[in-house]
């Protein structure tokens, strides 16, 4: 049976990497991440296995003084176990092959502070579909974003609904005013883009006021969307009161009308999204029409 020098295989991946690194600059993510799967699953073997790994962070530290004092700097306790929690994380995410090279290593070394795999996944998503920065990123991490999607998210097969936080966070000056829905409104224009990412993924705005004609009256939708991703248009309706049932009767009425005048036949159906100061569950459950969503708001 060959005996594996583990240290030596992974010193000489680390070197490779930094050398691949100073010849093909553009290419540098990829190196890194291939390199740094390679070390996390050699310290897992060198560590007797994943079961028994977590208990050999002795051998973790002779290996981090060993490569700073041969290699240099870069290569503490705290790097190496991000490796070998980098390797672990790609074994668990079965979808993550796919989307690995389109996250860096920054990315990852805020990524792998959560816990929760599905929460993993769902920031990765964000990373890919959005372009997120590693600042960015950490923001999303801060106030909770995954955490204000409730529990019924899908990640590989989303719906609109689903990526709608709850509350949304809606940018305002100053925060401890009483704002009327004017003020909310002029808040959100202020700050369209913010609102959109926050709103969900997706999400482009076509515009605000839109003036409708019901029979012989005039009526205004406050905030008309559009989702490319979903294709379809979005009506979103502000509140700053509690939801109440009238609220249906609105929303359901410009629904409808975007549905018959401004909807192209290869679009999908319109939905609605009623973004008020405190949610009213009992009235929902009586609502059928599933083109109608509900969320709350907080400003910030």
């Amino acid at each position: 049976m060959i005996k594996i020098n583990y240290y030596n295989e992974i010193k000489e991946t680390l070197v490779k990497n930094e050398i691949y690194k100073k010849v093909k600059d553009y290419s540098k993510n990829k190196s890194d991440l291939n390199a740094y799967f390679e070390v996390g699953r050699l310290i897992i073997e060198a560590q007797g296995g994943e079961k028994r790994a977590k208990y050999g962070n002795r051998l973790i530290k002779e290996y981090s003084f060993k490569l700073t004092k041969e290699l240099g700097k870069g290569y503490t306790y705290t790097n190496l176990s991000r490796m070998r929690q980098f390797y672990l994380l790609t074994q668990k995410v079965a979808t993550l092959s796919q989307q690995l090279y389109k996250v860096s290593w920054s990315h990852y070394t805020e990524l792998l502070k959560i816990k929760d795999i599905n929460e993993v996944k769902y920031y990765i998503y964000l990373i890919d579909k959005q372009n997120l920065s590693v600042r960015e990123l950490r923001e999303r991490i801060r106030t909770k974003e995954y955490e204000r999607l409730g529990k019924d998210i899908n990640i590989e097969k989303p719906k609109v609904e689903s990526l709608i936080k709850d509350p949304i966070l809606i940018k305002v000056k100053n925060k401890n005013e009483k704002l009327t829905e004017y003020a909310l409104h002029k808040s959100i224009l202020e700050n369209m883009d913010d609102f959109l990412k926050e709103l969900g993924v997706g999400f482009a705005y076509i515009g605000n006021e839109v003036k409708i004609k019901i029979g012989d009256r005039y009526n205004y939708i406050d905030f008309l969307l559009f989702n490319y991703k979903f294709n379809c248009f979005v009506v979103v309706e502000l509140k700053v009161t509690e939801f109440k049932a009238e609220y249906i009767g609105q929303i359901t009425k410009y629904i409808n009308y975007v549905d018959k005048n401004i909807k192209e036949l290869f679009n999908d159906k319109t939905v609605g999204v009623v973004i008020c100061k405190k949610e009213n569950r009992f009235i929902m459950e009586y609502c059928s029409d599933d083109r109608i969503f509900t969320t709350t708001y907080e400003v910030k």
